[in-house]
């Protein structure tokens, strides 16, 4: 025969239970701030807990979320940065690295912050981007000579969607063979 529970939980208990939920996620992805209150409050509102209301779910989330900031096991400042730098490394432009992480929850301070230490250690950081997007897709100057008036639309649309602006892509599809060359050596 199985006991049947009919005890109540405290709000104690649901801010333990909370936290963790909220360490093991951590641990397993390093979210940002609002990524893991997200998790929190589907995790509760599957749980649908008896006597509480979602008002008072969201204030225990937040009160868990700020004893987490300080004790620095979340910093959105430094997601920020780290996937920021990963990002680069594959080769994706500013416009897509502030996209991204606008669809994170980071604020606009720590994103602003971000792309100015990006531009700092290297203005034209987008063309460098492009030439990786180039050689990893094999589009552009990565092509052979006789193909690239055939894909030149093709390759300027792509360059497009993956959030590089005109000039860049123009000069990035204008670039002879020996000069991509040159610069994937440096890279």
């Amino acid at each position: 025969m199985i006991p049947i529970r009919n005890r109540k939980k405290t709000l104690q208990v649901t801010v333990e239970e909370m936290r963790n939920f909220a360490y093991s996620y951590i641990e397993k992805y390093a979210p940002s701030k609002q990524q893991l209150k997200t998790y929190l409050l589907k995790k509760y509102l599957k749980t649908s807990v008896t006597n509480v209301k979602k008002q008072d779910v969201v204030n225990l989330i937040d009160i868990v979320l700020s004893d987490l900031e300080k004790n620095k096991f979340i910093n959105d400042q430094f997601y920020s940065e780290s996937k920021a730098k990963s990002l680069i490394n594959r080769g994706n432009s500013i416009n897509k690295i502030r996209n991204y992480l606008l669809g994170k929850g980071i604020n606009d301070e720590y994103i602003k912050n971000t792309i100015s230490k990006i531009n700092e250690d290297n203005e034209d950081q987008d063309f460098f981007s492009a030439i990786k997007i180039c050689k990893k897709k094999r589009i552009g100057p990565a092509r052979t000579e006789d193909n690239r008036p055939l894909f030149y639309k093709k390759d300027i649309s792509l360059l497009a969607r993956n959030g590089f602006d005109f000039e860049t892509s123009k000069k990035i599809m204008d670039m002879d063979k020996s000069d991509y060359l040159k610069i994937i050596n440096l890279l």
